[in-house]
């Protein structure tokens, strides 16, 4: 079995790898610093590519990793990564969202108390052997206003900690969950009240169209007088020559930027020279716990994604909410072979649309990504470019190829039932499968007759008129070949109409023996399928 190639092109906690690098399916090569050259070269090959804040993933670097599928970013924010290229290549790229939370919360924490008591200058006073007591007049955080922007995780765990230092906290989060606010005594206000009522404002948005600059020369004219404003979430959210300009007017008592808009933070930045102003390298991750959490879950979900087709964490790729039911998971290579199965028994035909159904405990979730998985598997087949089910769909509508789909809560035959029918100019083919127990993928249906079969391997899919000797003689061919069975399902509308029939082998059915299997005269077609 071929190893899937992981390139760790930054450091990611080795730690936290180990999982990883002791699964006989996968090959980690960890180099780390490396020039846009060296990185093209490292990554032939690479089917993954796990990534902190360093490596820029852009979108030549995805045109040229032709094997890439997945782009895994050690941390939350992925403004490293060219998204817009990746989800047109169809590379799922995952963060971690969560495993740096309490770090980058505490980092807030601890700046804020630098600046409320000017440790750092105060530090620097000394060292340099003065004694300015009177210089580092302080105030106390207690009975303060604390404002958060953005009511993530990180947000979230900041405003109840400071809560508990006895601050009053007011928030902004255009999705925030109210109801949580209430329980929590947090008040959900606007920006510009949050800059008016605030002494400490802390930022914990991300970095897109609508947040770039939103603490900008004309919001700074809207704060508090002698505000202090800490960012420990992107660089580029703070508009930093405005910010500079606040501190040496006094608009802004002081400030904490942990992130910038270029980093590292050239050694000639003006921000190096601003009054009054902590600058700290990019240290909300970086603490022992985070980056050995943070490379744990990343290779949890980089082997989920390898094994079963789906990131939970994925950025560009559709949810699927289970409500608990993890064993439903399992329908998502279900839904991938499915694709894949239609689009082998049809090579060559000219698809026009295809329709899923889905039934029983399928019925009642969201099946987007079931969807965008079973055209997935469809089109991997049916044409040569890269394709995922984060781009599966897109990728149908420039194929104009009509995607359907239909949910029923009614169990029909199964627990769980996804039904898949391919319309294309020579006709309609139609494939249905289940999942038995907890993870026993099934192909129940071809063409509306019954089978049973396990979707694995390979596979000779034959449609035939149901009259003795056809199973004969296809044994025959096959045992004449050198080639084994491994098992075969028969299923059919009637004595003597029409079959179906799979058979599982264990070697690949070379072109001359299956045109000896479809000499007999009773066999309407047959096609190899691997699955």
């Amino acid at each position: 079995m071929t190893k899937i190639k992981v390139l760790v092109s930054d450091p990611v906690n080795e730690e936290g790898l180990a999982s990883l690098r002791e699964n006989p399916a996968y090959d980690v090569v960890y180099k780390t610093g490396l020039k846009p050259d060296q990185l093209l070269k490292e990554l032939e090959g690479a089917q993954a590519l796990l990534v902190r804040s360093e490596t820029k993933v852009t979108a030549d670097v995805i045109a040229a990793a032709k094997d890439l599928r997945f782009v895994g970013r050690a941390g939350s924010g992925v403004d490293n990564i060219d998204l817009k290229a990746a989800s047109q290549s169809g590379i799922v790229v995952a963060n971690v969202p969560g495993g740096n939370t309490i770090s980058a919360c505490e980092q807030a924490l601890a700046l804020m108390f630098a600046l409320a008591r000017n440790t750092p200058a105060a530090d620097a006073s000394m060292k340099a052997g003065k004694w300015e007591r009177p210089k580092f007049m302080g105030t106390e955080i207690t009975g303060k206003t604390l404002g958060v922007l953005g009511l993530g995780r990180i947000g979230k765990e900041l405003a109840l900690r400071a809560q508990g230092l006895q601050m009053k906290v007011v928030a902004f989060d255009p999705v925030a969950d109210e109801s949580w606010c209430r329980r929590a005594g947090i008040a959900l206000v606007s920006v510009d009240e949050i800059l008016a009522q605030a002494d400490f404002i802390s930022l914990h948005v991300p970095l897109n169209d609508k947040t770039k600059n939103l603490i900008n020369k004309d919001s700074l004219a809207k704060a508090k007088k002698g505000i202090r404003i800490i960012n420990c979430s992107r660089g580029g959210i703070v508009n930093e020559a405005d910010l500079v300009e606040a501190l040496k007017s006094g608009q802004v008592k002081s400030a904490a930027l942990d992130v910038f808009e270029k980093e590292p933070l050239p050694a000639d930045s003006f921000l190096r020279q601003a009054p009054n102003l902590i600058l700290t390298p990019h240290l909300g991750a970086s603490t022992e716990e985070a980056q050995v959490k943070v490379a744990e879950e990343l290779a949890i979900g980089l082997v989920e994604f390898f094994d079963k087709g789906f990131a939970r964490a994925a950025v560009n790729m559709p949810a699927l909410d289970v409500a608990g039911q993890n064993h439903l998971f399992n329908y998502l290579p279900l839904a991938d072979k499915l694709g894949s199965f239609l689009a082998q028994v049809t090579k060559g035909q000219a698809a026009q649309s295809l329709s899923i159904k889905y039934s029983g405990d399928l019925g009642k979730l969201t099946p987007t990504l079931l969807t965008a998985t079973a055209a997935s598997g469809y089109l991997r087949f049916a044409q040569a470019k890269r394709v995922s089910p984060v781009n599966a769909l897109a990728m149908a509508g420039e194929l104009h190829l009509a995607v359907s789909e239909s949910s029923t809560p009614e169990a029909i035959d199964y627990a769980g039932l996804i039904e898949l029918e391919l319309t294309t100019e020579k006709g309609t083919f139609e494939v249905a499968g289940t999942v038995y127990g907890r993870g026993d993928l099934r192909l129940v249906r071809v063409d509306h007759l019954p089978v049973d079969t396990i979707p694995e391997g390979h596979l000779l899919a034959m449609k035939n008129d149901d009259k003795p000797g056809v199973v004969g003689h296809t044994g025959t061919v096959l045992a004449a070949a050198g080639i084994n069975i491994a098992g075969m399902e028969v299923g059919r509308n009637r004595p003597g109409g029409t079959a179906v029939s799979l058979w599982r082998v264990d070697a690949v059915v070379p072109e001359d023996v299956l045109a000896k299997v479809k000499a007999h005269p009773a066999i309407l077609s047959v096609k190899v399928v691997k699955l």
